[in-house]
């Protein structure tokens, strides 16, 4: 054994809130605070019975902070619960994972479910219920934060990226989705320049891609900030529709913010744009990319969707070809795939198929880190409404973070995921004492001149001031 163990031995303590492993943590919630989500959640989000207990807003904290230091489920609250010492800095110890359980199914319910199921068309399986009460409140906290936060920056330019992604679960309710499996399919709605998650909808695992996204998409722009003027929209073809083509191309919206929506959406290979593609000569196709084991080009077609109006602003259609080098073949057998992206916009045809590309980078990557690195890939149980406030938290961590980053946090972690941030920022040990009636949290110099604390909460206090945050 003495080969195997390192020479020292491990005590256990009775005092353990003198001590917290996560010492950086409390960041997370003194961003919500700074940014003023207190007193937002205690205007949105109503679901107390009763006046004794923790309140709607210490839930919300903890759930962030839990999904924030790597939490995947409710019952892990009970590893923060352990952390005397951050029980002790955040001002007591968080509530019981049955009554967070509680807390989250108060978003559901089940008379909105039973509406959505009346209101199908025959023969039609799939449903997108409405929201309660507490579960549109709980998105409208995630705009306040973002609004927010852009007005630090005042940023005019906003390019918003839709995409849905797969929670895949093995629960009784879960329902079957196109990669075959079981699970459900939420979308959301990105805001590129400033790294936040606008809007999202939450949806059944059947629910088709193409289904009614223009709702989403509509909340989606309705959240931006009016200090907006240049507004752009990508997606993949899920978003080829008539009627959202028909929505974006439209400068005088009624439901809408008017002007000019810049867009550009992967178009659906119908037979005869595939027909128009492959008639295209050879001389028009202009290399684009060479890669390892393909040659990727363009070309720009001539090609009307549906009735479109003719007094509309003209959409482009810009084609790929994707050919296999010699002796590679695509998985359907062809070495030669088409592909097509529909545009409103001006520009060259090479620089706006990789903007296009772009949103790989952008709501891709929030999927990958929400139910990577976050806890969006678990639903929390059986309940649809429950877990819609659960995705709809881990966005809102998402968010939270990002602010931390761009208005807290050393510039170096600037583009830290919230793996790095736990390993750099949050889990750093703490001792903590009592000095002159206050606490002192006390930690090692160069963990904390990598992490910023003393600075960022510093950074923190101005901004709480200046919002006037509760």
């Amino acid at each position: 054994m003495s080969q195997v163990l390192l020479p020292f031995t491990i005590e256990r303590i009775e005092d353990g809130d003198s001590l917290t492993a996560r010492a950086g943590l409390p960041l997370v919630v003194e961003t919500m605070r700074a940014l003023g989500l207190g007193g937002s959640i205690r205007e949105h989000v109503r679901v107390r019975r009763r006046a004794s207990g923790y309140g709607e807003g210490v839930k919300i904290e903890w759930l962030v902070a839990l999904q924030a230091a790597g939490g995947e489920c409710v019952d892990d609250i009970n590893v923060l619960r352990a952390d005397g010492g951050l029980c002790r800095l955040l001002g007591g110890a968080p509530p019981s994972a049955e009554a967070l359980r509680q807390f989250l199914y108060a978003f559901h319910d089940e008379a909105l479910i039973e509406q959505a199921k009346q209101r199908r068309p025959a023969g039609q399986e799939a449903y997108i219920p409405e929201e309660n009460a507490a579960l549109r409140g709980l998105g409208q906290v995630n705009v306040d934060l973002v609004h927010r936060v852009a007005a630090q920056g005042k940023c005019t330019r906003a390019t918003l990226d839709h995409d849905a992604t797969i929670q895949e679960s093995h629960k009784r309710q879960a329902q079957p989705h196109y990669k075959g499996g079981r699970g459900y399919q939420p979308s959301a709605i990105y805001w590129a320049e400033q790294d936040l998650v606008l809007a999202d909808e939450y949806r059944d695992g059947n629910v088709p891609a193409a289904m009614n996204n223009l709702t989403l998409i509509r909340r989606g722009f309705a959240a931006l900030p009016q200090t907006v003027t240049e507004r752009y929209f990508r997606a993949d073809s899920a978003c080829y529709d008539e009627r959202v083509l028909k929505w974006l191309a439209d400068d005088d919206r009624d439901d809408g913010p008017k002007g000019r929506i810049g867009f550009t959406i992967s178009a659906d290979m119908t037979e005869p744009l595939r027909a128009l593609c492959e008639s295209v000569p050879e001389t028009s196709w202009a290399l684009l990319e060479e890669r390892e084991d393909e040659t990727v080009q363009t070309s720009e077609v001539e090609f009307t969707p549906g009735d479109w109006p003719k007094d509309a602003w003209p959409l482009r259609y810009l084609a790929l070809r994707i050919r296999k080098k010699q002796g590679r073949l695509f998985a359907s057998g062809f070495h030669t795939k088409y592909l097509a992206v529909v545009t409103n916009r001006e520009g060259e045809v090479a620089d706006l198929i990789r903007w296009h590309w772009e949103k790989a980078g952008t709501i891709e990557l929030v999927h990958d880190v929400t139910k990577n690195e976050l806890a969006a890939i678990v639903p929390p149980c059986g309940r649809f409404g429950a877990n819609a406030a659960w995705y709809r938290l881990s966005l809102l961590t998402y968010n939270v973070l990002s602010a931390m980053k761009s208005l807290a946090l050393p510039s170096s972690l600037s583009s830290a995921r919230p793996k790095r941030l736990r390993f750099s920022v949050f889990a750093i040990a703490g001792r903590i004492v009592s000095h002159a009636g206050r606490l002192v949290l006390r930690v090692g110099a160069a963990a904390e001149r990598i992490a910023g604390l003393i600075d960022a909460r510093a950074k923190l206090a101005v901004l709480g001031q200046a919002l006037g945050a509760s």
